[in-house]
């Protein structure tokens, strides 16, 4: 599913208009997007939670080459699914 499916499905559901609905996602993800850049853990009960995961900074190795790389610290986000999601995810 893509944000046009997701857009499209809430549209559906909930008798509200594609602007109203692309409103709503927008929002939902624009939320999830500020939260996660200010370091903030997300979670979604049942479904997932969010989190943004710190890497110092190492030497590693170019793979081309094997010269050694300094490769510089980073933050990543994660998603870490919930119970009822592994589940539903398994049984089907």
């Amino acid at each position: 599913m893509n944000k046009l499916e997701l857009i499209q499905a809430l549209k559906n559901n909930n008798n509200l208009t594609t602007n109203e609905a692309k409103s709503v996602v927008n929002i939902f993800f624009n939320e999830i997007s500020e939260a996660l850049a200010k370091d903030e853990r997300v979670e979604i009960r049942g479904l997932c939670s969010l989190y943004v995961k710190k890497y110092k900074s190492y030497t590693g190795k170019n793979p081309k080459t094997g010269k050694p790389t300094e490769v510089k610290s980073k933050k990543l986000p994660f998603f870490k699914p919930g119970k009822e999601l592994k589940e539903r995810v398994d049984n089907k």
